[in-house]
């Protein structure tokens, strides 16, 4: 009797503990993990930040406009979306070369944000930063604006089972701000209950929900500093999140882009996670020296048991918001975002972060793309997705190489070749 009692004893305490652990292990109803760590993921950039007139949100286009506004001749996006996936679409005054109208899409929409979380699932992409600009979050309309964007992805993001995370730019951001950031999360955590797991989705990183906070170390003269940062740092330390800190692309050894402070170096050893920007830093033709720096950036990280993500973007194009003497990237059909998320796995990367999923006013979007787009006009020349890709080129591509990063492909940093019918990949 006592061996069958302290059996069933044994049994109802091993039943108490994982009833116990389940909430922190199981999303939603049990039909997913929860995103523990950022170790072994593929996430994007996702700005949400597009606008149209008539979508509720009192901006009319948003992200859209030029000097002159949306139409031929002013706009500040360089592709057009794909939009024939899209529930809900506005008109423009740009037509294609058969006289029909272009549409395009409102990040306002609940229906935008679950196509685009539904083509992560679709594709392999295993979650989005979202974007919340400190200087837009302090304007009344911007922050509405963003918190409904958020609110409809972190819905999306338990519906499709991706990882979600927030992502604070300080670009613009003012001494004395680090108050509306710290306001801001305080008001955010209410909401969702990222620390107490009340979003399933939220990603964690070392035992915390992961917080992100871009912009820290570049020397372009901004008006906040180190000393901003660090109030930011421990704040949200104090508030217990741990913390992925956006840096310059020479942040290790303080080159180029980086101011020459040790401060830097300090503040990056108080985070998790180190991701430096690399947008525009290079193209596929002088990208290799790089390789030996993401090399020892991952050597400095795991010296200090930090986690190192690099990241990639598939091309640059902002002609019409700067001008067509501005800079641009060639995509290269591809092989120029692959060969820096295949080298950076090659280098011993765990992680990556694809900059950006639907910036099209920057030419970084992975979202699907249009291979024909409206007639231009000087300041209002499209770039068409390249001859012979799919839409959704950039988003299998993406998909690919956290295949190859959770090793269920070879890794190879020879461009893949897509199948004549193959479907995105689910996951």
């Amino acid at each position: 009797m006592l061996v069958i009692f302290l059996i069933k004893d044994m049994c109802k305490r091993i039943g108490a503990l994982v009833l116990a652990l389940l909430p922190f292990v199981v999303y939603g109803q049990g039909s997913k993990l929860t995103y523990d760590s950022y170790d072994g993921l593929v996430m994007t950039g996702y700005q949400g930040w597009f606008g149209a007139p008539g979508d509720g949100a009192g901006r009319g286009w948003y992200h859209y406009t030029g000097k002159d506004g949306f139409k031929p001749g002013s706009c500040s996006v360089d592709y057009w979306p794909e939009v024939s996936e899209y529930a809900k679409l506005y008109e423009t005054e740009f037509k294609f070369s058969d006289g029909t109208p272009a549409y395009t899409f409102s990040s306002y929409d609940f229906s935008t944000t679950d196509l685009h979380f539904r083509w992560m699932q679709e594709y392999g992409i295993d979650g989005a930063f979202m974007q919340r600009f400190i200087s837009e979050i302090k304007r009344p309309k911007s922050k509405a604006h963003l918190d409904h964007v958020l609110r409809s992805a972190m819905t999306c993001a338990g519906n499709y089972n991706r990882a979600i995370s927030v992502m604070y730019d300080l670009s613009g951001m003012q001494p004395g701000d680090e108050k509306v950031l710290l306001d801001d999360i305080d008001r955010l955590e209410k909401e969702y209950g990222m620390k107490k797991r009340e979003n399933r989705s939220y990603l964690y990183h070392n035992g915390k929900p992961l917080v992100a906070v871009w912009g820290v170390g570049f020397n372009d003269k901004r008006a906040y500093g180190f000393k901003e940062a660090g109030i930011i740092i421990d704040g949200l330390r104090k508030r217990g999140y741990s913390i992925l800190l956006g840096v310059p692309t020479y942040w290790r050894e303080f080159g180029p882009d980086t101011e020459n402070n040790p401060e830097l170096h300090i503040l990056i050893k108080k985070c998790d996670v180190v991701m430096p920007w690399f947008v525009g830093r290079y193209n596929e033709n002088t990208y290799p020296p790089f390789i030996e720096l993401i090399r020892k950036d991952i050597a400095w990280c795991r010296e200090n048991n930090l986690h190192y993500v690099p990241l990639a973007f598939p091309g640059f194009s902002w002609n019409n918001m700067k001008g067509p003497d501005s800079s641009r990237i060639p995509r290269n059909k591809g092989s120029f975002l692959w060969k820096q998320m295949s080298e950076a796995i090659r280098a011993g990367a765990g992680s990556l972060y694809i900059a950006m999923f639907d910036e099209i006013d920057e030419g970084t979007a992975i979202f699907k793309c249009a291979t024909e787009v409206p007639v231009g006009q000087p300041g209002s020349t499209f770039v068409p997705l390249e001859p012979g890709l799919r839409p959704d080129h950039y988003l299998w591509l993406t998909g690919e190489a956290g295949k190859m990063l959770r090793k269920e492909i070879s890794p190879t940093t020879q461009l893949p070749v897509r199948p004549a019918h193959s479907e995105a990949s689910k996951k």
